[in-house]
Parts: C-alpha cells; sequence; structure tokens
C-alpha cells in the first residue's frame, strides 16, 4: 500500500467553502482519499469510500467529530462526538420522539404551517426567501417541538449558526463563534425540565433522563443536538429549494404536475447542493482507503458533496433532475450516525416542496449570495423578485 496523493487545495478558504465543486471534482478525480497538508487533513471523496468509512465506527471514531480541540472536548458526552455502546444509549432517546411513527401526528400541523406562509408569500409578489422563509419556517417548528421560548426561541438562529460554525478549523470564523456556542452550551447545561414546555419532546427527553434510560446530567446535551445540528441545516436546505427551483423552473413545472415527485425532488436538493461542506472521523487504526494506507489517528474530513456528485455512483451527478430520486445521497450520513432528525428534515423539506408545487407555477430569482462558513453551506440572503401563482 502506498502513501495518498497530497493536494495544496485549503478546504476552509473563502472561495472553497463558497463554492466547493470545482475543488471537489478535482480531489474525486485525483483519488478516493487525498492528503490536505494545509489542512493536516485526509478527505474522503468518492461516494463509496465514504459510505463505507460512515458504516464503519469502529474504525472511523466520531470522538473528534470537528476539526480543533476546543470543540471536540466540549462535545464530550454527546451523541454525535461518542462511539457505541454509549452513542448507542444516547441515540436511543434523542431519535425516541423522531420516528416516523412518532412523526405522523407532526405531519398535517407542518404542512399546514407550510401552506399558509407560501400562501402569505405568493400573495406578497415578491419577498426575501432566506429570512421569510428558509429561517421562519424551521425554526418555529423546532421550538413548539422542543418546548424553547422567551430569549432561548429568540437566539435560536445565532446560536444554531455558530453551533455549526465552531466544528470548524480554529480559522477566525470559528473564534468569533465560540462566544456565542458557548451561551448556547451554557444554557444546556443550566436548563431544567420546566424551563421548556409541558409535552414537548424537550420535556420528554428530561423525562427519560429522571427514569435512567440514559444517563444523569445527558438531557442538556441531547436537547443541544437539537439546536445545534438540526436548525442551521435545514435553513440550507429550505433556501436550496427555492433557489434551485428559480434556477430550474423547468423543474419546477415537472412536480407542479407530478405531485408524487415531491419526496423525489427534497432528495435531489440535498443531493446536488448538499447543506454540510464537510464532516470529521478519527481513524482508529492504519487502514486502506481505496488502495491507499492512512495512519492511526489521522484527521479524516468527508467530502460528502463530492460523494453525491460522484460519477461512479450517480449518472450525470452535474444536473439537478427531479426525477432522479436519489434516496441514497449522503446527506444524511448513513450507518450509525446517521442523522437523527432526519425524518423531521424530511416532513419539513417534503412541505415547502409540496406547498410551492401546489401554489406556485414560475417564481424569478435574484442571485444567490453566500458568505463563508465552516460547515454549513447555506445561501445568506435571496431575493424571489416575482412570483407566478399557479
Amino acid at each position: 500500500m502506498s502513501t495518498p496523493l497530497e493536494s495544496d487545495i485549503d478546504i476552509w478558504s473563502d472561495e472553497i467553502v463558497v463554492d466547493p465543486y470545482p475543488a471537489y471534482a478535482e480531489l474525486r478525480e485525483q483519488a478516493g482519499v487525498v492528503h490536505l497538508p494545509k489542512n493536516d487533513l485526509y478527505v474522503l471523496t468518492r461516494y463509496d469510500v465514504i459510505r463505507d468509512a460512515l458504516g464503519d465506527p469502529a474504525t472511523f471514531s466520531s470522538t473528534t467529530l470537528g476539526f480543533n480541540p476546543m470543540v471536540n472536548e466540549a462535545l464530550q458526552g454527546t451523541s454525535l462526538a461518542s462511539d457505541p455502546p454509549m452513542h448507542t444509549q444516547l441515540r436511543a432517546t434523542l431519535s425516541e420522539n423522531l420516528t416516523p411513527r412518532a412523526l405522523r401526528g407532526l405531519k398535517v400541523v407542518i404542512d399546514e404551517k407550510a401552506e399558509k406562509l407560501v400562501a402569505e408569500l405568493v400573495a406578497a409578489g415578491s419577498f426575501e426567501a432566506i429570512d421569510s422563509l428558509a429561517r421562519a419556517f424551521p425554526l418555529e417548528i423546532v421550538a413548539d417541538l422542543i418546548g424553547f421560548s422567551g430569549h432561548v426561541k429568540d437566539n435560536m438562529l445565532r446560536w444554531g449558526q455558530a453551533a455549526m460554525q465552531v466544528l470548524g478549523p480554529m480559522n477566525q470564523r470559528t473564534q468569533e463563534s465560540f462566544p456565542i456556542a458557548g451561551e448556547l452550551y451554557g444554557w444546556c447545561s443550566s436548563v431544567k425540565a420546566e424551563d421548556l414546555t409541558p409535552g414537548s419532546i424537550g420535556r420528554g427527553i428530561f423525562d427519560a433522563e429522571a427514569r435512567g434510560d440514559i444517563p444523569e446530567g445527558t438531557a442538556g446535551h441531547i436537547i443541544h443536538q437539537y439546536l445545534g445540528a438540526g436548525v442551521d441545516t435545514t435553513i440550507a436546505s429550505i433556501g436550496n429549494i427555492v433557489a434551485l427551483f428559480g434556477r430550474h423552473p423547468e423543474q419546477l413545472e415537472i412536480v407542479c404536475e407530478n405531485p408524487d415527485l415531491v419526496p423525489a425532488a427534497f432528495a435531489e436538493v440535498l443531493r446536488y447542493w448538499v447543506p454540510i461542506h464537510i464532516w470529521g472521523r478519527t481513524t482508529t487504526r492504519e487502514v486502506e482507503i481505496d488502495g491507499y494506507t492512512v495512519p492511526k489517528g489521522a484527521q479524516i474530513g468527508l467530502l460528502i458533496g463530492a460523494g453525491n456528485r460522484d460519477p461512479r455512483h450517480y449518472e450525470n451527478p452535474d444536473t439537478f433532475d427531479v426525477r432522479r430520486n436519489p434516496t441514497d445521497h449522503l446527506s444524511f450520513g448513513y450507518g450509525p450516525h446517521g442523522c437523527a432528525g432526519q425524518g423531521l428534515a424530511r416532513l419539513e423539506g417534503h412541505a415547502i416542496v409540496s406547498a410551492l408545487a401546489r401554489q406556485v407555477q414560475s417564481i424569478t430569482i435574484s442571485e444567490p449570495v453566500r458568505v463563508p462558513s465552516n460547515m454549513t453551506r447555506s445561501i445568506e440572503s435571496l431575493r424571489v423578485l416575482e412570483v407566478v401563482a399557479a
């Protein structure tokens, strides 16, 4: 086995995090694993290689999920940054209220909220899609679900953004976000059951702790994950729905004519524009990856977006096609650490795609504005200039 090839790419440069796809393609064609000396990182670039790593937590540990020591230390004790068997126990409580059965009752509420919000925006004729839709919708859903109110609800956006940002290397973006992420961490460390709305999922997590289903003192860690891992990525995905339908009007027309394609359309949004730029693992042993030897203790970067556009797995991967139905895309991860909130994210995404397909014939958009971000690839502002109602 040989040493992995190297690239002088800086995976967190402003230019790359705003538009990573040329770099993804270059690295993917180089090899399934490439060493980036500038980032002290081995990146995985191809679909099968990434999926295999996600499915092997014994070799690719999540205990260093982030890319700086401070955040990895802060995340100890969470299901995000733990391996089995501890992960299995924590994950069970996190997932208990996010199973399809548990979410079934929420679907009607989420669909109604989406229809109402989209109807108001269509009636306005033009709107700012990120603030008015991509942020407003999931923030309200998650606040109601977990039982947040008052100053916590007001801080959800900035806390959620900062919690993702600090997973990056110790660059300026990370350093500026640590104090804000610290506010979230501090609140989650001190939150009590009575701070959350009766009957909410948040209350249920404290009930699980009281029963001994999870270790004492971990309820706050689990609530942290709902905010830290779920909000910013869902906002990114909903913003991408609007931008992609604006950029590809024929694809919106296809969904309008075929409502059964709503789930496929959302899956294609997630595949085509991944909401997560990179995700971390560490090797627990020397391991062969795609014919190259990676040493024990190496920091791994999973380039999910590169895997989602791998031509070895998807035909014409650079084409946005709502009929593709890529149910095996990597944006929700895979294996034991597959996104616990993916059921909720799908409900929200399907509701928005469905509401747009029912109520909108076409939309004209401005150029999406993106700002550099370590982990989440989201649109900062997007103006819908004109809506033609269905």
